[in-house]
């Protein structure tokens, strides 16, 4: 699986993502999911949305696999 998010768009998935889950846990809504959906692929750093576009945040240098075998 090759990454297509950066760094700035992690930080941005981080953050919202967690203020989703905190907000739908203070309210009892189902909302939360979409804030462990932006959670999930913040940490995978691979958006399947975005593959479907031909979309990417990252550098052409840190574009790459998620898992890199030395």
């Amino acid at each position: 699986m090759t990454k297509n998010i950066g760094m700035i768009d992690r930080f941005v998935r981080v953050v919202v993502g967690l203020g989703i889950v905190y907000w739908a846990v203070r309210h009892g809504s189902w909302w939360g999911m979409i804030g462990v959906v932006l959670l999930i692929t913040a940490a995978m750093q691979y958006c399947c949305l975005y593959k479907l576009f031909g979309f990417k945040t990252c550098g052409a240098k840190t574009c790459g696999t998620v898992r890199e075998r030395k």
